[in-house]
């Protein structure tokens, strides 16, 4: 797996869950397949559909345990770039056993770095730590 390639896949994947949260959480194909593209090879093509598809179909599950680990705030009041990140790695964290945890956090942070405001990174590390806790608590 090249890294740099996996990158961009998880930047795409951001953008389009960013797009699901004004959607009511009905895929765009059309979005999916130009960001998709058959530039990607085939492991992350995979990899970008599990996810995308994924987060669709756990989206109420994932909501969940972003909400309790969002110490008062609800979701409708979080950043939606927020929430995408948030959701991405989420649903990493908890679905994908093959993605290292502190990979996932990490990412998601860069991406609010570079797609939201100067303080999101650490509200979405503070929550993300918090999920990471309680799923290894459960090991």
């Amino acid at each position: 797996m090249n890294i740099t390639i996996r990158k961009k896949a998880r930047e795409n994947l951001f953008k389009l869950i960013f797009e699901l949260l004004f959607s009511n959480f009905k895929p765009n194909n059309n979005s999916f397949s130009s960001l998709c593209t058959s530039d990607f090879p085939p492991e992350d093509i995979k990899y970008m559909k599990d996810v995308y598809y994924g987060v669709i179909d756990k989206y109420k599950e994932l909501s969940i345990v972003i909400q309790k680990h969002a110490q008062g705030f609800n979701l409708d009041r979080i950043y939606k770039t927020d929430l995408a990140a948030l959701l991405l790695s989420s649903y990493e964290m908890m679905y994908l056993n093959d993605i290292p945890i502190n990979v996932s956090i990490s990412e998601a942070i860069n991406l609010v770095k570079v797609y939201s405001t100067e303080k999101s990174s650490s509200y979405v590390n503070g929550i993300l730590s918090s999920i990471y806790k309680e799923l290894t608590s459960k090991k």
